[in-house]
């Protein structure tokens, strides 16, 4: 139950410099490198002879050599050498080659038909290679499913309890939420005028004393079917947003099985660009609140479900439901779309 005809993002752009990268998406195995002239290519991860995994052989130009027997295919997938015998290529030496680009220091594959491959359906996350704002980069792997990883994205609410040594305010607690849909992209926004800054924001207003009142917002934006962007930031009470310390996060959520997740998230700032503490507190923050709060958490909702999906054991609803529902429904939407075409 994965889409096939969207972008999944594989991994960052420097994970195949001078190397192989072996990464499972949306239950298919896939090798990723870079060609000779620098583009990057994505194999089945899977020789058709004794089906080895591709990537633990070796590239040599734009050629993967299976490292068991040593068939060799091109970047289209084509076995182009057979070592053994006469050297004779069988008919069916082929294995599957995925559309794969480079976009905003991101590494992009799709897994669908490669005709509706469109490098511009990919959602902005252009402040990610801004050189004017800082970046902070991070990867998680979580036993979850991906949209128990998105629900958790989309509800701003739980920072108040999952993430009360980064997060708590009760500013956040009484913030005005809205969510709306324009299309197929869901915004979930969390407006908190007026009071105190949580902990981690109050290191974005130099000199705050601790006390005097802030504007806070948090606002998510959703593409289907997993790539977010999350919009944070504080200034004083009243005050324009450009006049305080604003945030941009992606936070892009990649299936790896139907309980497994490939998690990677880049922070984006405009405020203390040059400063290496500040770096080492939102590294610090990922590692807590991303590895030892948001994962732990999720995994065991995982386990609670075992492998059902979670609106066939029909939940309770709140109100900050409301952004991941509409999530699913367009993902299920367009999940049917595709079978449809299917058939």
């Amino acid at each position: 139950m994965f889409l096939r005809n969207t972008w999944y993002m594989a991994g960052w752009s420097g994970e195949i410099d001078g190397r192989m990268l072996a990464r499972r998406i949306a239950d298919t195995p896939l090798v990723f490198y870079r060609r000779e002239d620098g583009r990057p290519a994505a194999l089945h991860d899977r020789c058709p002879h004794r089906f080895a995994p591709l990537s633990r052989g070796r590239v040599e130009g734009d050629v993967v050599e299976c490292g068991y027997h040593g068939l060799r295919f091109d970047r289209s997938g084509k076995c182009v050498a057979n070592p053994h015998g006469d050297g004779r290529i069988p008919q069916a030496a082929q294995v599957r080659a995925f559309p794969a680009i480079e976009k905003y220091t991101l590494l992009w594959v799709w897994l669908g038909e490669p005709a509706l491959a469109d490098a511009s359906a990919i959602p902005d996350f252009s402040f990610l290679d801004d050189p004017a704002r800082r970046r902070v980069d991070g990867y998680l792997h979580v036993r979850a499913n991906y949209l128990l990883e998105t629900d958790n994205l989309l509800d701003l609410s739980h920072t108040q309890f999952v993430h009360t040594n980064f997060h708590s305010s009760e500013a956040i607690l009484k913030g005005r939420h809205e969510v709306r849909q324009d299309g197929r992209t869901v915004h979930s926004n969390l407006w908190c005028p007026d009071g105190e800054a949580s902990p981690m924001f109050a290191k974005r207003l130099p000199g705050y004393d601790g006390r005097s009142p802030v504007d806070q917002w948090l606002d998510m934006r959703w593409d289907p079917p997993c790539l977010l962007r999350l919009d944070t930031g504080v200034t004083p009470a009243g005050r324009p947003r450009d006049e305080g310390g604003q945030s941009f996060t992606a936070h892009i959520v990649t299936p790896e099985t139907e309980t497994s997740t490939h998690y990677f998230f880049a922070h984006s700032r405009n405020f203390r660009v040059a400063d290496e503490e500040m770096d080492q507190a939102i590294a610090h923050w990922q590692q807590v609140g991303f590895g030892e709060q948001d994962k732990p958490m999720l995994e065991a909702v995982q386990q609670a479900m075992g492998t059902a999906d979670l609106m066939s054991l029909k939940p309770i609803l709140l109100p900050i439901d409301t952004a991941a529902v509409r999530a699913r429904r367009v993902v299920r939407q367009l999940l049917e779309e595709e079978a449809g075409g299917a058939r």
